[in-house]
């Protein structure tokens, strides 16, 4: 029977994508290369994925689509377990596209995932997205 996966951390792929420490990069990089053969199976969640967004963005300043480039190709390998993958690439153009923030790019995705169109609201930004309609609560 095969290993069960690991959960990959948020502080690996960071290691990975700024190369801050050299050391734990070479080791981040000989993980994601396991990965990509299919040696090793990992899992993660959107937190993770919304923490290295955030991180790389607010304390790294790399730009948006240097951002999208570097996550989409983690979230594409098969032998990474996330959930809602096709979601995270529509809030990732989305994200890229427009200038709302990851966080509201993912959340008209999974909207537009779910066939929701309305959003209940007071961030204006809901207002610049086509085919959404912000609904102020009463």
């Amino acid at each position: 029977m095969a290993n069960p996966p690991r959960y990959l951390d948020t502080n690996v792929l960071l290691r990975l994508l700024t190369r801050d420490d050299e050391n734990k990069a070479a080791r981040a990089r000989a993980l994601l290369m396991r990965i990509e053969r299919g040696d090793e199976r990992v899992v993660t969640s959107s937190l993770v994925v919304f923490e290295v967004v955030f991180t790389l963005q607010s304390f790294y300043k790399v730009p948006k689509g240097q951002i999208r480039e570097m996550l989409l190709h983690l979230i594409s390998m098969r032998a990474l377990g996330l959930a809602g993958k096709s979601v995270f690439r529509r809030a990732f153009d989305m994200y890229v596209d427009t200038a709302v923030s990851f966080a509201d790019a993912y959340t008209v995705a999974a909207m537009e995932a779910r066939g929701l169109r309305e959003v209940y609201s007071w961030d204006l930004d809901f207002d610049h997205i086509p085919g959404i309609t912000r609904v102020e609560p009463e």
